[in-house]
Order: structure tokens, then C-alpha cells, then sequence
């Protein structure tokens, strides 16, 4: 797995390469790490595919919601609610794709996906963490 960081100077289509780059390895290491046949990776792959589209929406609202001025109380406190409501959808859009998976999946690979997903993270955290410690810091755009 190879981490990518965002170059300041770039633009929006920097961003949507490093984010596709980023894709494409989480993609091979979910790939490695489930070891799906074929017909499992039939049924999966596209699964999976809905489920990170309502995951990046769900980023995407959060993101901006936190963005938002909170010029007053109850500015701050409709942004808390709202961080809250889009937490909770997220839990719900990972348990109905958990139950969405164990139709697709063996019991033992379908609990594998989300702890893949952690695992790859991690490891991307990681490889930024020493990227920007051998080169120096570099700002990480949203």
C-alpha cells in the first residue's frame, strides 16, 4: 500500500488523484485481506461500492456541518445536534451493510470487511505519519 499526501500548490484535480490513488489501495488491501472467490467477489464488490458511496455522503455532510459558522449558542448547539444525527446515520448505514454482507459473505469474511477498512487506515495514518517525518510537514487539505 502506498500513501499519497495532498500538495498545497495542486489543485482539485491533485485532490481527486490522491483520493483515487488512496481508493485503489484500500481496494486491493480489502481484496487481499477477504480473499474472496469469484462469486463472493461478485455479489460483494458492488455492495461494498454502495456502502462507501453513503459513507463519503455522510463524510461530506459532516465536513461541511463542521465548517459552518457557529457565531452563537444556538448555532453551536444546532451543529452538535447535527454532528450527532450524522454519527448515528453513519452507525445505521454500517449495521444495515454488516447485515448486507453476511448475505453476500461467509460469516467469518463478512465480519472481516470493517476491521479491514480499520486496518488500512491505520496503515495510512502511519505511512503519512513517517512520509511527513522524513520530509517534513506538509498541510493535509480537506
Amino acid at each position: 500500500m502506498q500513501a499519497v499526501a495532498q500538495d498545497p500548490s495542486g489543485g482539485d484535480k491533485d485532490h481527486a488523484r490522491m483520493k483515487d490513488k488512496i481508493k485503489s489501495a484500500e481496494i486491493a488491501y480489502l481484496a487481499k485481506q477477504l480473499d474472496l472467490t469469484p462469486e463472493e467477489a461478485q455479489k460483494f464488490w458492488p455492495l461494498y461500492n454502495n456502502y462507501t458511496h453513503e459513507v463519503e455522503l455522510l463524510i461530506a455532510e459532516r465536513r461541511r456541518n463542521r465548517q459552518q459558522d457557529k457565531k452563537d449558542d444556538a448555532a453551536a448547539r444546532q451543529a452538535l445536534e447535527k454532528e450527532m444525527d450524522i454519527e448515528q446515520r453513519m452507525v445505521n448505514v454500517r449495521n444495515r451493510y454488516k447485515q448486507e454482507f453476511l448475505k453476500a459473505l461467509p460469516p467469518r469474511k463478512a465480519g472481516s470487511v470493517f476491521k479491514a477498512e480499520r486496518e488500512f487506515r491505520a496503515q495510512l495514518i502511519r505511512q503519512l505519519k513517517e512520509r511527513n517525518a522524513t520530509r517534513g510537514p506538509r498541510r493535509l487539505r480537506p
